[in-house]
């Protein structure tokens, strides 16, 4: 059996995902398929993983791709949570994970329409999604307040949960809008503030054309082995929210080989791929929270050391903005309120590191400009460095 140990998986980090100088794209659609996807949750997440990876960073070139060319989608998916991924893969990533986020989601809603007990059911359901599909299309693009103001049935009032401490009355108009993006009949357009804003604009959109489960799940596992291999089974899971029986099929129809990782574990690659890669030039990184390369493994161990966690993450596992040396993380870093961008380093990386860090840190600042960022998720160390 082939052995990829842990400076190897780093060497593998730093050339597949974009974060050596060398290596950087030109192009936002090329940042997001070398990772597979980009989180999205944090709508300022989406742009500063792209700008960290490309080699002439700026908010015109994301915005390009996301509202006028539409290279790139926004869709829930993996783990039910929001990401963004390159047109060409899009089907598959929906076929293989959206549609069964989306299947749950309307089962959830209507499940509260009929324990509201005022008579709707999925007949007042689909005609409310259709009346505004059609105001969408006819305004071109719209905000859910807009939206609501044009569909009457979108102000309905429902109770959820009811009999319970849980129990709330909420309109339908958000959850409606949800449900339609989720099956891809609508997208999120520009956002009303700026690229940092998560209160986006909503435009109709054409369903993604239907790929077999099986063989979107197979093309996912194959994407991921290339740009995060070697991973583990249970690393695939994670990532992917699959159940077992689901990540195993993925793996023997995707190919993939075994590997021994130093942790004694075995780990999984793509066909072939399990020749030793020459390390890139020395390189440093500012990434900023929920970014992939910190999220694509659900053991960290090779590039995070376990003594940096209780700074580096939130109470619900979510890790915030990070410093990288050469494939490790290293530290975090925040941005003050007057613009600064500081950063922390929780191990010693020498001199010449800290040089690199500090020319990364000038140059996340020259694209930024005045904007200020505050991520969604707050860590200790973002928080300590902000204060």
């Amino acid at each position: 059996m082939h052995r990829i140990d842990d400076e190897q998986r780093r060497i593998r980090l730093g050339r597949r995902h974009l974060l050596a100088p060398s290596v950087r794209a030109h192009s936002a659609v090329a940042v997001a398929d070398a990772v597979v996807a980009l989180h999205a949750t944090d709508a300022a997440t989406v742009y500063l993983s792209s700008c960290a990876r490309l080699s002439r960073p700026g908010v015109e070139v994301v915005e390009r791709a996301l509202y006028e060319d539409v290279e790139l989608v926004r869709l829930p998916s993996m783990r039910n949570t929001l990401f963004t991924v390159g047109r060409d893969i899009a089907p598959f990533v929906d076929a293989a994970n959206a549609r069964a986020v989306a299947a749950k989601e309307r089962r959830t809603f209507l499940k509260h329409l009929r324990e509201d007990g005022n008579g709707l059911d999925e007949y007042w359901l689909a005609e409310v999604e259709q009346a505004a599909l059609a105001a969408l299309s006819a305004r071109g693009h719209a905000t859910g307040s807009e939206l609501s103001a044009a569909v009457p049935a979108l102000r309905t009032k429902i109770t959820v949960f009811p009999g319970t401490r849980q129990e709330t009355v909420q309109t339908v108009a958000s959850r409606v809008i949800r449900l339609l993006a989720a099956d891809g009949r609508i997208r999120r357009d520009r956002p009303r503030g700026s690229w940092t804003s998560s209160q986006f604009r909503w435009t109709a959109a054409e369903p993604s054309p239907p790929v077999p489960t099986a063989d979107a799940q197979a093309e996912l596992a194959r994407r991921w082995l290339r740009s995060y291999g070697p991973g583990t089974e249970a690393d695939l899971k994670w990532w992917t929210g699959w159940g077992i029986r689901e990540t195993r099929r993925a793996l023997i129809a995707a190919r993939s080989e075994e590997v021994l990782l130093d942790s004694g574990a075995i780990g999984w690659v793509a066909p072939g791929d399990h020749a030793p890669e020459p390390p890139p030039e020395p390189w440093a990184a500012l990434l900023p929270g929920l970014d992939p390369s910190a999220m694509g493994w659900a053991d960290r161990g090779f590039h995070l050391s376990p003594a940096h966690r209780a700074a580096l993450f939130d109470r619900a596992g979510n890790i915030g903005p990070t410093v990288w040396w050469n494939g490790t993380i290293v530290g975090g870093w925040a941005q003050r309120p007057d613009g600064d961008v500081v950063w922390r380093l929780l191990a010693d990386v020498g001199r010449d590191a800290s040089h690199l860090i500090e020319a990364e840190a000038a140059r996340l600042s020259s694209w930024v400009g005045e904007v200020r960022i505050t991520p969604r998720f707050r860590t200790p160390l973002e928080r300590e460095l902000t204060s």
